[in-house]
């Protein structure tokens, strides 16, 4: 299965890996590491992320990259990252594709 990453998903994405890179560099190549191996793991198995807690009754499920929560919806035959939130953030509902 493929993943993708709608075009605010993925300007979070880089957002992030700029702000880690800013304060350190090695943490920012972990992070963008472990973020390959995470949706690597979800082209495989889609359904191995958690249910959003905040949002139990829709479609979403996430992925913890510390600090970072990837928040995903699986339509079709492809696994679509959808928002990425800093584990302090809360917002209201997640973005659909």
């Amino acid at each position: 299965m493929d993943v993708f990453f709608t075009p605010s998903a993925r300007v979070q994405f880089l957002s992030a890996v700029e702000t880690i890179r800013r304060n350190n560099r090695a943490a920012a190549r972990r992070f963008q590491q472990q973020t390959a191996k995470a949706l690597k793991r979800l082209s495989r198995l889609p359904q191995s992320g958690t249910v959003v807690m905040e949002f139990p009754e829709l479609p979403y499920r996430e992925v913890y990259i510390k600090p970072y929560r990837f928040f995903y919806r699986v339509r079709e035959d492809k696994v679509w990252i959808v928002a990425l939130w800093h584990g302090a953030q809360i917002s209201d509902e997640p973005e659909s594709p």
